[in-house]
């Protein structure tokens, strides 16, 4: 007797979200300590605080790129 084929499940799994450092953005967007923080305290950029780190999770970066091109195009 053949028994049947082993059902898979698929499962959606969202993506991983990565969360960056300052210094990290800083290289993303080619600017300052001074200038990331100036964007962070402004409410422009997001961030979450863990402990004593801020963290900047990276559809928030991206989602900040975006706005930011539509401004300018607009």
């Amino acid at each position: 007797m053949i028994s049947p084929p082993p059902t898979v499940l698929r499962t959606e799994v969202a993506p991983a979200l990565e969360l960056l450092t300052v210094p990290q953005v800083m290289v993303r967007l080619q600017l300052g300590r001074s200038a990331v923080y100036d964007l962070l305290r402004s409410g422009q950029l997001a961030s979450i605080t863990l402990g004593r780190a801020r963290r900047i999770p990276t559809h928030t970066l991206t989602d900040f790129i975006r706005t930011r091109l539509e401004q300018e195009a607009a």
